[in-house]
């Protein structure tokens, strides 16, 4: 099951009590306190895992406590700390404050750290506050809680091309013909109810990541159909491929389908609505009459983006798109690695640190 929003509660270990203690041996009239302190509680991590794809294992487990320090003992021996707690969620888990929904940390790393929550302080023992005019001191310090929040999880998948398009547009056959990717392929409407990843093997060791997210229609982002929520999965992708159904048994005008996606697109997030874009005509095997097809590929002229007709089923312009695609992502990440080379100042402000302080 593909779980993407989940709630969990962290608490860190409750710190050690200290210890009220006096030295009694044999020859030492005067022994004097020895009371050690309590061990410090455990913290909580929250750790990205590159293995992990979904948050289904922390819908059913959603409270994570470190352990508690021990107390103090005699012979001043501090008690043991308590053991950390480590959290692992997938690359790509967004945290947020439940309360406040403050962004709190991103991971867009493998094998990032963030603390969650720290372990309270160890209590003194009565040794720690011996002085010279109080040599017998008969109290101790308590240990204090750790810290306790509650968060919520959301999960935006990493990759590098994103499908979108209304139902049945052919996104699931598409990403089964290019990549090792199994996703339910059937003749009606939402067929496909949650993400799917693909990859795309390009040669020479080159390959691309395909996410294929349930299809939109118009209102999504009022709620519509299985409205927008999956639409954050292909926030993070460098290029969008907007797939059209031009078949004739379609009985739909591309050219009105086209706009209406990328007006949801827009509704969503200005920013994926401008995203570079692929437009692909699909299921032209199928294809009887050529209006909608031309039509549609004006269209894209006009907004000046890339056109291409395939057949997912016949193979037809699938390689010269998969071609144009790793093309297009080259050029991308080369703009983007001489735009580090000129500004090396800058710094991302989400996940600079370790800690929410």
């Amino acid at each position: 099951m593909f779980i993407d929003r989940t709630k969990i509660h962290v608490s860190g270990g409750h710190g050690g009590n200290g210890v009220t203690a006096f030295r009694r041996e044999k020859f030492v009239p005067r022994g004097g306190p020895s009371g050690g302190d309590g061990g410090r509680g455990g913290d909580v991590w929250i750790v990205a895992d590159a293995s992990l794809n979904t948050l289904l294992h922390l819908r059913y487990n959603p409270e994570h406590v470190a352990g508690r320090g021990m107390h103090g003992e005699g012979s001043n021996r501090s008690g043991r700390e308590g053991q950390d707690a480590i959290v692992r969620v997938p690359v790509g888990t967004q945290i947020f404050d439940s309360g406040t929904n403050e962004l709190l940390r991103d991971f867009d790393d493998d094998a990032s750290r963030w603390l969650a929550a720290r372990g309270g302080r160890g209590g003194f023992g009565n040794a720690h506050f011996a002085t010279s005019t109080n040599r017998a001191p008969r109290y101790h310090q308590e240990g204090s809680p750790g810290e306790e929040f509650e968060l919520q999880l959301e999960l935006k998948l990493l990759a590098d091309v994103g499908l979108v398009g209304f139902p049945n547009a052919g996104k699931s056959t598409f990403i089964s013909t290019i990549s090792a990717a199994r996703p339910k392929i059937a003749d009606y409407p939402f067929t496909t109810l949650e993400p799917h990843l693909g990859v795309v093997d390009l040669g020479d060791f080159r390959t691309f990541v395909v996410a294929d997210i349930p299809g939109l229609i118009e209102g999504a982002h009022e709620g519509h159909g299985l409205g927008d929520r999956f639409l954050r999965h292909v926030e993070r992708t460098k290029l969008l491929l907007h797939l059209v159904d031009v078949s004739s048994s379609s009985g739909r005008d591309p050219v009105s389908d086209y706009e209406v996606i990328n007006r949801e697109l827009a509704a969503y997030d200005l920013r994926l609505g401008s995203r570079e874009q692929f437009v692909v005509a699909t299921k032209i095997d199928a294809l009887d009459e050529a209006d909608g097809l031309r039509n549609l590929q004006e269209r894209a002229g006009q907004d000046a983006r890339p056109f291409f007709a395939i057949s997912s089923v016949t193979g037809v312009g699938v390689r010269e798109l998969i071609t144009a695609i790793g093309r297009e992502l080259d050029q991308i990440r080369g703009s983007s690695v001489h735009r580090q080379t000129r500004e090396p100042g800058e710094q991302l402000l989400l996940g600079s640190g370790n800690s929410r302080f």
